[in-house]
């Protein structure tokens, strides 16, 4: 069973690129022009930049990942986009990049690594989560709806062949014990 953990800094971000592509190969035969699909490196090392990224990795293979950050200064562009309000509310954490290798589905990894960042973002003291996806992908809507999910807005990404659905999930906070 792959391990998830934190990128480390030695991790080959050429390796993590490969990964995202092939994770959503599916996503761009359908006509949807994720940035995942065929980002650079450059753009992986850009998109991670402020971001927690956590792994799945098997057999010394990267074969998940997903990136959870904090909301992004109001003036900060979003690749090539100013972010949607949503994205700069103070105790949002953002989520991104989400991927598994097609070979490794089915193994639950989606849902561990969605759990390990909402896990993080809930440590960090975040009070809710957001992430957007292609409007039409109702797929993917459908899992991120069975994880708590709402759909609270829309955005239209330059560039993109589709229009995105802005989803957000509270979170309950991290019961600390008192002294």
């Amino acid at each position: 069973m792959p391990t998830i953990r934190p990128l480390h800094d030695q991790d080959s971000l050429v390796e993590l690129t490969a990964l995202l592509h092939a994770a959503y190969a599916s996503l761009a035969a359908q006509g949807w022009n994720f940035t995942a699909v065929n980002q650079t490196v450059d753009v992986t090392r850009e998109r991670l930049a402020g971001a927690q990224a956590f792994v799945a990795e098997r057999d010394g293979r990267l074969v998940g990942t997903i990136a959870v950050r904090g909301p992004k200064p109001a003036g900060e562009a979003y690749v090539g986009d100013p972010p949607p309000p949503l994205y700069t509310t103070p105790g949002t954490a953002i989520l991104a990049q989400l991927a598994v290798h097609p070979g490794c589905r089915s193994l639950g990894l989606g849902e561990q690594l969605l759990d390990t960042a909402e896990q993080w973002a809930r440590e960090q003291g975040f009070t809710q989560v957001a992430l957007d996806t292609a409007e039409p992908a109702t797929a993917l809507r459908r899992r991120y709806e069975r994880r708590g999910y709402v759909t609270v807005g829309r955005v239209q990404w330059q560039g993109k062949t589709y229009a995105s659905v802005l989803m957000a999930k509270g979170l309950a906070p991290v019961n600390r014990p008192t002294a």
